[in-house]
């Protein structure tokens, strides 16, 4: 019964993960509703497993995913002439995991307000709204 509890966090994790990631491919982004599910059940199962198998210290397995996903997130940004492309997705993957290690700690009310406010986020077009960078371009990717 213990490890369906597990699997419930795992799949709720997988599921506001699809959510974000659908915006992000409705937008035609590369990442999209699979890479934000894996990443957000990914990271929920690595603290699932931190927490059950490996003494309950959730933080050396936090860090671990937060570095592990800077890496992920690095791959998304691409120089491109003069901009920068890909800035927006790596924040998001970086804020699903989170969204996926909130959800293991059972925290479901702060991972859907988070899901809810990252939604709203995405759904902001910067090029239409006037959010410009010092140079002039959209800070939207």
């Amino acid at each position: 019964m213990v490890e369906l509890t597990l699997v419930i966090r795992v799949v709720i994790a997988m599921l506001l993960g699809c959510v974000l990631g659908w915006q992000r491919q409705q937008r035609g982004k590369w990442a999209g509703l699979r890479t934000y599910a894996l990443v957000s059940g990914g990271s929920a199962l690595f603290t699932v497993i931190s927490l059950t198998a490996f003494g309950g210290d959730p933080a050396r397995i936090a860090s671990n995913i937060v570095t592990g996903i800077g890496f992920l997130g690095a791959g998304t940004i691409l120089h491109k002439q003069d901009r920068v492309e890909g800035l927006t997705t790596a924040a998001g993957l970086w804020m699903v995991a989170a969204v996926g290690m909130t959800v293991a700690l059972e925290l479901y009310i702060l991972a859907a307000t988070v899901s809810l406010l990252s939604l709203l986020i995405f759904s902001i077009n910067g090029r239409k709204i006037g959010l410009k960078m010092n140079d002039g371009k959209s800070e939207d990717d």
